[in-house]
């Protein structure tokens, strides 16, 4: 195992002066165990940005209004001009740190097995790190102010997608017709999911076994996406413990019970024009960083700090390219 020991008496000056120093092998060990329920990343895609930015507020006329193209050999070009608004924004801070003692690396250095407190410390402490993120994205996307009128539903009763009477195809497509930008991505949480695939509605235009309103059985995310011409379905399952410490456990769904339908793509800046319902502008990359802490623990050396940190902002950018319904199941 490869422990990285800083001492700081024997260090330069440029290691003096920042004791926390980036680990590329713990980085790329909290890195690779991200949960695999976890979506944020996939709803609101990161690109490279500043600390300080601006990025593209999206409108639709200048979009959609047909310009004349047809010109004389030695006329005038029709001038075009794009109304979207260029708005001010700046990544925020995140991070967490964890100690682990300098026995229990003396400990794992002499039982020479596969343990490893400091990458077990680092992956622990950065999916806790992500949990936060899914729960931010989750937050903002699943927040109907953030839909214009026109974009959003409640529903309730026989049209929840809990109850077989509901018609969620038609719900579906009719939404995707409303969006001036299509929406190519549905985001729902675990409970909508599990109703979704097994609707009889949904079954039955699947696998057309002509049992109509009375098919049974559950249907794949890839089939789904097929059926309503969308690229993908994302199924928010991360759960999330509300209890505070001492208290019983007390577990929820971090996606809850919505749904929405969203116009999901990578941009290639903050000021990209194209529309997207949102992205994350990231000026920091996760990155995983040690240093000595004496005064923690009995030990001579005491611990060693592992901090995970980043900086991030998630975004709406064009809040016309999706559709919201609140209360999606029972």
């Amino acid at each position: 195992m490869d422990y990285e020991v800083i001492n700081l008496a024997e260090a330069g000056p440029e290691l003096a002066s920042a004791p926390f120093q980036t680990h590329s092998r713990l980085t790329q060990i909290a890195m690779a165990e991200k949960p695999k329920d976890f979506i944020a990343d996939e709803v609101l895609p990161r690109i490279s940005a500043p600390y300080k930015f601006r990025y593209t507020k999206g409108t639709n006329e200048d979009q959609f209004t047909i310009p004349e193209t047809r010109a004389s050999r030695a006329g005038r070009l029709t001038e075009v001009e794009f109304g979207a608004t260029l708005v001010d924004g700046s990544t925020d801070d995140h991070g967490l740190i964890a100690f682990v003692p300098y026995r229990d690396i003396d400990e794992a250095r002499q039982q020479g097995g596969a343990w490893d407190p400091l990458a077990q410390a680092s992956m622990g402490t950065s999916n806790l790190m992500e949990l936060r993120r899914e729960k931010r994205v989750a937050d903002l996307v699943f927040d109907d102010s953030n839909y214009p009128t026109g974009h959003k539903a409640t529903l309730s009763g026989t049209d929840q997608w809990s109850n077989t009477a509901s018609d969620p195809i038609k719900a579906i497509l009719t939404a995707l017709d409303a969006c001036i930008t299509r929406p190519n991505t549905l985001v729902v949480g675990q409970a909508v999911w599990t109703a979704l695939r097994q609707h009889p509605k949904i079954v039955e235009a699947i696998n057309m076994s002509g049992a109509g309103d009375k098919a049974s059985g559950v249907v794949m995310r890839e089939s789904v996406a097929r059926l309503l011409e969308l690229d993908r379905v994302l199924v928010g399952a991360a759960w999330n413990q509300t209890a505070k410490r001492g208290q019983t456990p007390a577990y929820s769904r971090l996606w809850g019970k919505w749904a929405a339908v969203l116009h999901i793509r990578r941009p290639s800046s903050t000021q990209d024009m194209m529309p997207t319902f949102g992205f994350t502008a990231e000026a920091m990359a996760r990155q995983v960083s040690l240093s000595d802490e004496p005064s923690r623990g009995v030990a001579p050396r005491g611990s060693r700090a592992v901090k995970v940190s980043e900086c991030v902002k998630e975004l709406i950018s064009w809040d016309t390219a999706g559709y919201i319904w609140k209360a999606a199941v029972a």
